[in-house]
């Protein structure tokens, strides 16, 4: 039986190019809480972000935020459930690095606030403007005064170019995944995490979990979750490594 539903939002819940939820996704989201069943987007994006996306049921969701570093509980204000901070000075360290790479930008999480150290405007512009996250701008990453949560690198050669380059050492200390064609995630935590972690504080199985993703950073969701579905655009790694595809999340949720 399933009791939870956690998606990925870029990709998969929200097709790349496409700028919203679609109201068949908020149909399913509703029909789904009234039968007892709830639904978590799970994200490397900031609550903000993640709540404005899903306006028109935000109020009863779950939260699954920056790749499962912070979950929320639903409501206005949303209580937080968990919260997996990295290391202070290996963090610092690795923002550092980031920032000295001649081809890539920083994005630093705190619990819902992204940190800039912008080399180029157009960074400030993506994450406060299209992603909708709040933003701070700091002279250097050992500025950011709370917990760092996520630390993500804009790679403008693409993230594949990078993930064998002198960034991946940090791989060895911190969870590193693609998360999207420019983006290269780093965080302690990961949606398997984030999932067992939300099963336990809302007192459900991982095998009661049906879960949605397109990309590398989802596999740990994925392979926690009892059911999981591959978007079937995805890396064809990823699709021989589940068997279920599905063309479009919705589809799947008007036969549950």
């Amino acid at each position: 039986m399933i009791r939870l539903i956690a998606s990925d939002i870029d990709g998969t819940l929200m097709p790349y190019g496409q700028t919203g939820i679609s109201e068949d996704a908020f149909r399913q989201i509703e029909r789904l809480a009234d039968k007892g069943v709830m639904f978590c987007p799970a994200s490397g994006r900031q609550y903000k972000s993640l709540r404005a996306l899903f306006a028109p049921v935000a109020d009863k969701l779950y939260y699954m935020c920056e790749n499962g570093a912070v979950l929320f509980g639903p409501g206005d204000p949303a209580t937080v459930l968990a919260k997996t901070a990295m290391e202070r000075t290996e963090a610092v360290a690795l923002c550092r690095a980031i920032v000295a790479h001649p081809d890539c930008e920083v994005l630093i999480s705190g619990q819902n606030t992204s940190y800039l150290c912008p080399k180029q405007e157009d960074m400030v512009v993506l994450i406060r403007d299209f992603v909708g996250n709040d933003v701070v701008l700091v002279k250097d990453p050992g500025d950011v005064p709370e917990d760092i949560v996520k630390i993500a690198a804009f790679c403008r050669r693409g993230a594949a170019a990078e993930v064998d380059g002198p960034l991946s050492k940090w791989g060895k200390v911190f969870s590193m995944a693609v998360a999207g064609a420019p983006w290269l995630d780093f965080t302690l935590a990961d949606k398997g995490l984030g999932l067992n972690k939300l099963c336990a504080a809302v007192g459900i199985k991982p095998e009661e979990v049906l879960a949605f993703g397109d990309n590398f950073n989802d596999v740990p969701l994925l392979k926690a979750a009892g059911t999981a579905y591959i978007m079937a655009g995805a890396d064809p790694a990823l699709l021989k490594m589940f068997p279920n595809h599905c063309q479009r999340v919705e589809e799947v949720l008007a036969a549950l």
